[in-house]
């Protein structure tokens, strides 16, 4: 196992790492819309949250050799359903053309009272796609 860190997304504010890579796959921790120096944005509109989101989870993929186009499942929590359409646009715009799975889990309330949080599992760069 190896664990990932770039200084380029958030630092992890608990005992855990940003992403563990192993056997072909960058397993990403939660994130949050933090900017890198550790500012929560949750007063900032949905979309743009989402966007930082994305951005980050991008960081700490290319620094495992992988990136958003090799993202093999998305976890997303939201603790406003009615932010979902929001959400999903500015999530399309990110990622273009890939369509990993995912999974859209409502929640009571996250950290900092953001407005959502992505997990995600991606396939390195030795890892084979077909």
């Amino acid at each position: 196992m190896k664990r990932i860190h770039t200084d380029e997304a958030p630092a992890p504010a608990g005992h855990y790492s940003q992403a563990i890579e192993h056997g072909g796959l960058v397993f990403v921790s939660g994130q949050l819309p933090v900017t890198a120096s550790g500012e929560a944005l949750a007063e900032a509109p949905i979309g743009e949250q989402t966007a930082l989101v994305m951005r980050n989870i991008g960081r700490i993929l290319d620094e495992a050799g992988s990136g958003l186009d090799r993202l093999l499942q998305v976890t997303i929590y939201v603790p406003d359903i009615a932010a979902w359409p929001e959400i999903n646009a500015a999530y399309a715009r990110v990622m273009g053309d890939a369509r990993p799975s995912r999974a859209v889990i409502p929640v009571r309330a996250l950290h900092y009272g953001v407005g959502l949080e992505v997990q995600a599992v991606a396939a390195t760069g030795a890892a084979r796609l077909v």
